[in-house]
């Protein structure tokens, strides 16, 4: 989500004094908190800057992620919690068809209406572990604000209702028994924002004027199935709207806590705290991703602040040095060193300093039915594309496969993962344990690159990818070159490597060959290039990888 500008340039840093003058209070500091684990990093951006990137992360560069929960129940797609209550939207129609008017049927009901009856966790991350994972991440809460592990300090949790199951822990279970490094995603800072829509009614037709059931209360579920829950502790829309919150787009606006958000409550913010730092403590993640500009509730709250040191110093007490990837997105430059910087569905055009990974996903981040019966998702060729491209510039790559509401993926998606797993078989050893080269690649698609706004979303605008476009990753002494296509007859022409190259420095090729063939290369290097005639016969699909040496 776009945040101001002038927030992006005084955050790192940023005073209490002028957030009281900017938004009419103070800084919400969280309670001394008993939980927060000692150490050498304190919940300040100062104390932060001392992160270094673990080398694991940096070598795995692939994880795959479940964004499951239960909004995929609907299989309608992502943000069904919020549309579902946007009258006129398709999610609106489609609950009001399938099952009845939000004033009667709300999102609390789709969480009863969720099983996750036919999920297998171990198959399924077994069917990652094949595809070339490294890391698997699970969504431990999403906007719609029910944690998906055992809390004690949200009674709307999936042990208690829904599936009852801990998902967070069925998840991290199946990942150690796979050797997958287990991480989860945090989204639950929103809610407060997110779900004001549920506060709204129709503006017209039979319901209008019937609120929404975004105000309800725990006397309300007398006799209900949800007797004894408080919707509040779901919804929390016990205050006033935000401005400009009758606007469907006003999200974007207030995702920073800027431009006339509603301010969440300091108990509010505490509730997050505590929840995170349960979650970090009881399943040990050794990743955790934040959905948030910065990092949550910045610049409200320090309870971001303090999740970032407690997750940095449980690491150094489990391991005895920081193992811990923390990510979250619209960083700034001095923020990159406190943390690792997300790009959501988009990559950045040049070889970053700094680690950095683009989150993306096969269709939509929920699961939506009607990408599979219109073979709407990528295909395992954009997904590899994607995965080399983003390493090339010193990335990693977390790749969402959408869980349908009963705990399975469908057909398309499985046919898709197994793709990639027939390629990295082939060529893992240009992925993992890599490091960029001199330049990040070359070819026709670089001159159609599309920039990334402040949270990504550049993906698939540019050229697509070709046999031409190159990517370049290294290894020791040895050059990996990772042609898009199959050139075919006319041979590969890698300009790059050409004798008056100013990246080889004078340096000559001393082998070429391509991984999956065994048979030798006619290849020659002059100063056009280096020129490879291809074999007869194509030794795998979607991403060609030449193995050099002697140029680096």
């Amino acid at each position: 989500m776009k945040r101001r500008t002038l927030i992006k340039s005084l955050a790192t840093g940023i005073s209490s004094l002028y957030l009281s003058k900017l938004y009419g209070h103070s800084l919400l500091r969280s309670n001394p908190t008993p939980g927060i684990a000692d150490g050498p990093f304190k919940p300040d951006w100062g104390s932060l800057a001392a992160y270094q990137v673990p080398d694991w992360f940096r070598d795995a560069k692939f994880g795959i992620w479940a964004h499951w929960g239960p909004q995929c129940q609907p299989e309608r797609g992502d943000w069904y919690a919020r549309g579902m209550y946007q009258e006129g939207s398709d999610q609106y129609k489609y609950h009001i068809q399938k099952y009845g008017h939000p004033s009667k049927f709300g999102f609390k009901d789709v969480i009863n209406e969720w099983k996750a009856e036919n999920w297998n966790p171990s198959e399924l991350l077994g069917l990652y572990k094949r595809a070339g994972a490294k890391y698997f991440m699970a969504l431990a809460n999403h906007h719609d604000n029910f944690d998906l592990y055992d809390s004690k300090y949200q009674s709307w949790n999936a042990t208690k209702l829904g599936p009852k199951k801990d998902l967070v822990g069925g998840w991290a279970k199946a990942a150690r028994e796979h050797d997958l490094t287990f991480g989860v995603t945090v989204h639950a800072s929103h809610p407060w924002t997110w779900y004001e829509v549920a506060q709204r009614s129709d503006k017209t037709g039979p319901y209008a004027g019937v609120p929404y059931d975004g105000k309800l209360t725990k006397a309300d579920g007398a006799g209900k199935w949800w007797n004894g829950y408080d919707p509040q502790e779901l919804y929390a829309q016990n205050h006033a709207l935000s401005e400009d919150s009758l606007n469907d787009g006003s999200m974007s606006r207030h995702w920073d806590w800027g431009n006339g958000a509603s301010v969440p409550s300091k108990a509010y913010c505490d509730k997050f705290l505590n929840r995170t730092i349960e979650l970090i403590d009881k399943y040990g993640p050794e990743l955790i991703y934040f959905d948030d500009s910065v990092l949550p509730l910045w610049p409200v709250s320090d309870a971001g602040l303090k999740i970032a040191a407690h997750m940095y110093n449980t690491s150094i007490k489990k391991h005895g040095k920081l193992q811990a990837a923390l990510f979250a997105k619209m960083l700034d430059e001095q923020q990159r060193k406190c943390m690792i910087w997300d790009i959501e569905r988009g990559q950045s055009n040049q070889i970053e300093p700094l680690p950095w990974q683009t989150d993306t996903c096969i269709g939509g981040w929920h699961y939506d039915r009607r990408l599979f019966d219109n073979k709407g998702y990528k295909s395992a060729k954009t997904v590899i594309h994607t995965l080399v491209d983003v390493v090339s510039k010193n990335g990693n790559l977390l790749l969402n496969i959408p869980v349908r509401g009963d705990g399975t993926i469908d057909s398309e998606e499985r046919a898709i993962v197994e793709g990639v797993a027939a390629w990295m078989q082939i060529n893992s050893e240009a992925i993992y344990g890599t490091r960029p080269w001199k330049v990040f690649g070359e070819g026709p698609a670089m001159e159609s690159a599309v920039p990334i706004n402040e949270q990504g979303f550049n993906e698939g605008k540019g050229k697509p990818f070709t046999a031409d476009d190159i990517r370049f990753t290294t290894k020791g002494q040895t050059l990996y070159v990772i042609a898009m296509g199959w050139p075919g007859e006319k041979g590969s022409l890698i300009k790059s490597l050409a004798t008056s190259s100013p990246q080889l420095k004078g340096k000559k090729i001393t082998g070429v060959s391509i991984l999956g063939y065994n048979d030798k290369l006619n290849w020659q290097q002059n100063a056009d290039g280096l020129k490879v005639q291809m074999p007869a016969q194509q030794p795998g699909k979607n991403a060609l990888v030449f193995k050099i040496e002697g140029a680096v």
